[in-house]
């Protein structure tokens, strides 16, 4: 099986998935590769993918969309990684944080947090769409005051599951992904 390499915007992207992927990936060889932001992703992107000498590694490139036009951006990245080689890189946009990805399940937030009070956010009109929520980190950090986007991840990833999670990014990626291991 070939490793999937995942390009990710920032550090936490790479703590939330170093713990997720393992639990729900059980045997998938990856590495994550974070970057400093935004800018420092999209610059890297081509240089790394034509540089990659790994034989058989599978790429997604993982970047949250903060307000931005979703499919735009996603066009964008994808043909970054068509100029350097790399068609077959896959490109998943968190829309729009990485922290939507845990409104969409309040158990696995109520169980990371050790707070049943968050058992019931999904209730509330704004959560119903987590991908809908326009700033998704302010939002955690109103309902978990200790919330904090590094350790925030690892506890999250513990708890997340495929089946309860109403995140459409979040399935997206988990798609790109089982379709990137079984290529």
């Amino acid at each position: 099986m070939s490793r999937l390499v995942f390009l990710l915007e920032e550090r936490s992207m790479k703590v939330f998935l170093g713990a997720l992927l393992p639990r729900l990936f059980p045997g998938l060889p990856f590495l994550c590769v974070p970057h400093e932001g935004k800018q420092d992703l999209e610059k890297s992107v081509p240089r790394k993918l034509r540089a990659w000498r790994e034989p058989g590694a599978r790429f997604i490139v993982l970047r949250d969309n903060d307000g931005a036009d979703c499919r735009a951006l996603k066009n964008r990245l994808s043909r970054l990684c068509r100029k350097a080689g790399r068609s077959d890189a896959l490109v998943r946009i968190a829309c729009q944080e990485l922290e939507a990805w845990y409104l969409g399940e309040p158990d696995a937030l109520a169980e990371a947090f050790g707070d049943e009070t968050l058992r019931g956010i999904g209730a509330q009109a704004i959560y119903r769409e987590p991908d809908a929520v326009p700033q998704p980190s302010a939002e955690l950090e109103k309902l978990v005051p200790e919330f904090q986007k590094i350790s925030g991840a690892r506890r999250i990833a513990a708890h997340l599951s495929k089946e309860r999670n109403t995140s459409r990014s979040f399935h997206a990626l988990l798609g790109a992904i089982e379709r990137a291991a079984a290529a």
